[in-house]
């Protein structure tokens, strides 16, 4: 496709509400939620999108029932680790990021999160950012918290808009938020998004998201006339 969004932000949301349509366990769609980021993942490639933000834990959902949590911990471990050994990640060049307070998850987690980012750190096709233990509030205190260490060791001589992008978690801003399974943005990127497109998609659960909602998606960001204020 021409003309696609550069960046695009997407909130993975409905995995439990499809496991119950489905009459599973609650948790059971997180696996289902797994699978659909290996095909998203293609996708973007075929598609040409060059950076995908994915909200898949905030910092919320470590109040989640104990069964639940240490079911998703064993998924997060799993895929991290596979993903270190699938050599489809050096062939398509995917780096891999992880934003937020990782060191918030067990060591077995956040020990792949940061062997991955460390294998990856030089591929440069698809840049792939997860959101983990992730809150745009959180991200916003953390950075300002930082800005302030910067300013007391005089490394910054003056605190603007840039010199605060440069404390966030992410840098970059999504030219396209996507959110399936309701209507709001649950804290997602609130600094970087102040200008990105959103499209929410209510009616689809995270694990019944296809291509073509992908790219429908996209030929509507494209459809829109972007003003930035103007």
């Amino acid at each position: 496709m021409e003309n696609v969004p550069k960046s695009v932000g997407i909130v993975l949301d409905g995995n439990r509400r499809f496991a119950k349509r489905l009459m599973m366990k609650p948790w059971m769609g997180h696996e289902w939620g797994a699978k659909k980021i290996h095909e998203l993942l293609g996708w973007c490639i075929d598609l040409g999108v060059e950076e995908v933000t994915l909200y898949a834990f905030s910092i919320e959902n470590f109040d989640r029932p104990k069964k639940e949590f240490d079911f998703l911990m064993d998924i997060f471990e799993k895929e991290f680790a596979d993903a270190l050994k699938n050599p489809n990640v050096e062939k398509n060049g995917i780096k891999f990021n992880f934003i937020g307070r990782i060191d918030m998850f067990p060591e077995r987690v956040s020990s792949k999160m940061k062997e991955l980012m460390k294998k990856t750190k030089d591929y440069d096709k698809l840049t792939v950012n997860f959101a983990m233990a992730y809150g745009g509030r959180a991200e916003i205190l953390d950075a300002s918290k930082k800005l302030f260490e910067k300013v007391q060791k005089g490394e910054v001589k003056e605190i603007n808009e840039e010199e605060f992008r440069k404390c966030l978690y992410l840098q970059n801003y999504p030219d396209l938020i996507i959110r399936t399974s309701e209507s709001r943005l649950s804290g997602f990127l609130l600094w970087q998004g102040s200008y990105s497109e959103i499209i929410f998609l209510p009616d689809i659960m995270w694990p019944e998201f296809t291509k073509q909602d992908l790219k429908n998606s996209v030929k509507e960001f494209y459809n829109r006339k972007r003003r930035f204020g103007r």
